[in-house]
């Protein structure tokens, strides 16, 4: 999303926990992120689906181009900020699914080895037809989907104060459920550059959000963190494992 983002993120890799790194392919620093993800091939990588920019003052738009996805931009030519935004600008499907075919596409042309796919703000699953859209496109490029493998999903940590994220997500890892477990975490520096980004997603965006991403870093480079995952006997593994484990075939749609 950031240079502040990918910062965060190299601090993380480079503790050696094994991550999945889902790149937003129409944002500006993607590139950055390319080049980091190849100094580290063991890190499983998707492709975060995104019909939206969420942020004040530091807009993305479609890949594809504004001019050819007329349904899917607000007048200034950039992404909704919110689901509900795009959904009652009526998008056309055939609109969807070319820009998120050009998000893949730019993905594949990158050189990484893409593994699977998510969803930014849950929009590219979120309506019935754009679900079945998802799923098409997954299954002809070969990807996983996120969610699909039966994981329980789990992010308290998001929602705490940046001074308590390390106790949610140590809460988090003693209720685990067997077998598979998906922790989403937001990472970044608390710097400039993050502090200046308001969020304006009207399912609630958190306020100092640089504080919270920062926090969510420091609870994962924790001592305490590692501490608990080896007494609770916590197999970290990416999507790239769960994959190689399950096979795609495997994979069916979350219950709602």
């Amino acid at each position: 999303m950031s240079h502040s983002v990918n910062m965060a993120l190299e601090k993380l890799i480079d503790t050696g926990l094994p991550v999945s790194v889902s790149v937003m392919f129409a944002c500006p620093w993607y590139q950055e992120t390319v080049e980091m993800l190849k100094r580290h091939p063991d890190v499983a990588v998707g492709i975060h689906l995104t019909l939206n920019s969420e942020w004040k003052n530091y807009r993305w738009g479609p890949v594809s181009g504004r001019g050819t996805v007329p349904s899917l931009v607000d007048p200034e030519g950039y992404f909704f900020p919110t689901s509900e935004a795009l959904h009652q600008n009526h998008p056309k499907l055939r609109e969807v699914e070319r820009e998120l075919r050009a998000q893949i596409e730019r993905a594949r042309r990158s050189g990484l080895k893409i593994d699977y796919v998510d969803y930014h703000m849950g929009t590219a699953v979120r309506y019935p037809e754009f679900r079945e859209l998802t799923e098409r496109l997954a299954h002809e490029y070969g990807f996983g989907m996120s969610e699909y493998f039966g994981e329980t999903r789990g992010n308290p940590q998001y929602e705490a104060a940046p001074a308590a994220k390390t106790d949610s997500l140590l809460a988090l890892v003693s209720r685990l459920q067997p077998r598979f477990n998906l922790v989403v975490t937001h990472v970044g520096i608390d710097n400039e550059e993050l502090g200046a980004l308001l969020d304006m997603n009207t399912d609630g965006g958190l306020s100092e959000m640089s504080k919270n991403r920062q926090g969510e870093l420091d609870a994962l480079l924790s001592a305490r963190f590692s501490e608990a995952l080896k007494a609770g006997n916590v197999r970290l593994i990416t999507y790239r494992q769960l994959i190689e484990m399950q096979g795609l075939k495997s994979m069916r749609r979350p219950v709602s």
